[in-house]
């Protein structure tokens, strides 16, 4: 179907996966096939999604298709909101592919400009975000908290840049998303999570859409068993991304940011490895300062040698995961290289801190305590800088792009 009065530009198919959903989905279609003809200026089709529903889902849906212009049903005999709308995407021809849940709860106007983007080429994936500023919801206080308290794990654990990976409403380019989609293996609630992490991982720009939402409390979700699944899915995908397992080579390439203006004046070169190097040394400061603090209370308790390296150790935590964000290139932290080659900068730096405390107690038998603290600020410092000399030039060194260059266009002659 095409939207009224516009030029198509691109193709659209919205899946909507349903499971006993008699009641819900003649609502959902009638409302969301007026919306698609009326807003959507590109051509679209819906595609609804049975699987393995015991009551009259399927014949219900038969029956809109024959109503409705531009509706189609597949029906499959497994359950799984994942393996629904993994089956759906996987098989269509459209450009850009979406799924939303039957309750709607999920405003339509959110649709457009998710479309647009990845028609445009702008973004590879598109998420309806209920925590995105701007964002209006309505719903009960238990599931808010569940909600929140699960992004704020996947923040957590994964380092993530979206804040809302379960809202039901998501839309991808299909050229990106089928080689997501032979990689993922949740076929249940986990799926929309997985999808997630794995283009995050990789590198893939992900829209987040601030929407207006409004909790259907008629759900079909097992809280008990999701949230089971949702941990056993974490856990699974942070093995894969530490063994190298979760990255994906047949994925398109984007190239990196250069400037379309004939005429641009860039920036001095040099300038990023100097701001790299104020990031990592105001990281390191913090760093520092925790060591000495934790250095501080263990002296109390254990020999220099002793406290030294466990307030190393546990300040070490934070300064990677910090320069990871902000300072370094995270995404080359997927290789089993990188884990190696860290650890190698750690030992150089603990040992060098450690030397440092040998050094003075060989020569001073019994310094006072804020010698030895001079001592470990002034190792701390020389040895951040040597961290950083390192993990810049050998761990997360950047590397030729490797995709072929684009000829500069030859002058028309007048």
């Amino acid at each position: 179907m095409r939207g009224q009065g516009a030029r198509a530009t691109a193709t659209v198919e919205v899946v909507i996966p349903v499971h006993n959903e008699e009641r819900a989905l003649p609502g959902c279609v009638a409302v969301l096939h007026g919306y698609l003809a009326e807003r959507l200026p590109f051509d679209w089709l819906i595609t609804i999604v049975d699987n393995a529903s015991t009551d009259r889902t399927a014949g219900v849906a038969r029956g809109l298709a024959r109503r409705w212009r531009g509706v189609r049903v597949l029906v499959l005999d497994a359950r799984g909101k994942g393996r629904a709308v993994r089956t759906a995407w996987a098989r269509s021809r459209a450009d850009v592919v979406v799924y939303m849940d039957v309750d709607l709860s999920t405003g339509l106007n959110a649709l457009p400009p998710m479309v647009a983007s990845l028609v445009a080429g702008h973004s590879d994936l598109a998420i309806g975000s209920r925590l995105a500023p701007g964002a209006r919801t309505v719903r009960g206080p238990k599931r808010e908290l569940m909600s929140r308290a699960y992004n704020a794990l996947l923040r957590l654990t994964h380092r993530t840049r979206f804040r809302d990976a379960q809202c039901g409403f998501k839309a991808a380019r299909t050229e990106v998303i089928r080689p997501l989609l032979a990689r993922a293996q949740d076929d249940t609630w986990f799926f929309d999570t997985e999808l997630l992490l794995l283009a995050e991982h990789n590198g893939l720009r992900v829209l987040e859409v601030p929407v207006d939402w409004v909790e259907d409390v008629d759900s079909r979700v097992d809280v008990t068993g999701t949230v089971a699944t949702n941990l056993r899915g974490l856990v699974r995908l942070a093995r894969a991304k530490a063994s190298g397992a979760a990255r994906i080579a047949e994925l398109p390439f984007r190239p990196e940011p250069r400037p379309i203006h004939p005429d641009a004046v860039l920036s001095v070169p040099g300038m990023p490895y100097l701001r790299n190097l104020l990031s990592f040394c105001l990281v390191g400061s913090v760093a520092t300062l925790m060591t000495l603090g934790l250095f501080t209370v263990f002296r109390t308790w254990w020999p220099p040698l002793t406290a030294n390296l466990v307030a190393v150790t546990l300040s070490a935590l934070f300064n990677t995961g910090a320069n990871l964000r902000f300072t370094l290139d995270s995404r080359s932290s997927r290789l089993p290289r990188v884990h190696v080659q860290v650890l190698v900068v750690f030992g150089l730096y603990c040992g060098f801190t450690s030397g440092a405390l040998v050094a003075l107690h060989a020569t001073v038998p019994a310094p006072a305590r804020w010698v030895e603290l001079a001592v470990l600020v002034g190792s701390s410092a020389v040895g951040t800088l040597g961290r950083f000399a390192l993990l810049s030039s050998w761990v997360f060194r950047a590397r030729p792009e490797t995709a072929p260059v684009a000829p500069l266009p030859q002058e028309v002659p007048a």
